[in-house]
């Protein structure tokens, strides 16, 4: 036998070779990061549409400007997740006022987004859906349990709130009791409504929202099948600190951004 690391296929050596690690982008100006922002907010509207999480006007995923951190970019009201453009976003400031585009803003989206991203700087983007599995976790009043290896990312790291519960949120101190409540951790589950994660980008806050949709949907079988068996506290706390990082939820994304801007390039428009 040659000695290992020997000979070639197709003409490349069997040597080992530099590795080339996926990391968030650097932006050369403000500009470069906003337009960034913007397009991975219309990919993830779209990829949250194409999982079946558009309902009607509700849901909504804000990014906050770069150069005016106290404005954020957010959908239009009642436009379809699945036909979202660049072009259709509208920029709200923090009085709910829309100051770049000419439709109107989710009331909803204003109260409690933008309570979040007052209160939490570190927060660039929040998502927000009615999604099947996440609404009907939410009716529990629980949070997610450690009964995967996957639920382990928000292990420690969620928030169940039940002010409000159910309600419309329209009133700007409903959302500043939503947000006080969501001081940390990376998801909340909102009683009798569903779901809301956040991010330091647009790709870990989408990707946490449907990896909490799935945790959600995976708890609700075991539970229908008899009693989930739990993983261990030091474990869940050892694998949460190796996929429940904001770069793990970045790099995530990734693969849903590749499929989603091949397959809708439209949605650069």
């Amino acid at each position: 036998m040659e000695p290992a690391g020997s000979g070639c296929i197709d003409g490349v050596p069997l040597t080992p070779k530099n590795i080339r690690h996926q990391s968030q982008p650097i932006f050369s100006c403000l500009a470069e990061e906003r337009q960034h922002r913007k397009e991975r907010l219309a990919g993830a509207l779209r990829i949250f549409g194409r999982l079946g999480f558009g309902e009607g006007v509700a849901g909504h995923i804000t990014a906050r400007d770069p150069e005016y951190p106290d404005h954020f970019w957010v959908n239009p009201f009642a436009h379809s997740f699945r036909r979202m453009r660049v072009s259709d976003l509208i920029l709200v400031n923090h009085a709910g006022e829309v100051v770049i585009g000419n439709r109107p803003v989710n009331r909803a989206a204003f109260v409690l987004h933008a309570a979040i991203h007052q209160r939490r700087p570190e927060v660039n983007a929040a998502a927000h859906a009615h999604s099947p599995y996440g609404k009907a976790f939410a009716s529990l009043g629980r949070r997610l349990n450690p009964i995967t290896q996957d639920a382990c990312m928000f292990f420690n790291d969620h928030a169940l709130i039940s002010e409000d519960g159910g309600k419309v949120v329209l009133e700007e101190e409903s959302g500043q009791s939503f947000a006080r409540h969501f001081d940390h951790g990376k998801a909340a589950i909102h009683q009798n409504h569903g779901l809301l994660s956040v991010g330091e980008s647009v790709d870990a806050a989408a990707f946490w929202f449907i990896a909490m949709e799935r945790c959600c949907q995976s708890q609700l079988l075991a539970q229908a099948a008899g009693e989930p068996q739990l993983i261990r506290n030091e474990w869940a706390e050892y694998t949460h600190a190796r996929i429940g990082t904001e770069q793990a939820g970045w790099l995530n994304f990734q693969s849903l951004w590749d499929e989603i801007s091949s397959s809708d390039p439209d949605l650069f428009d």
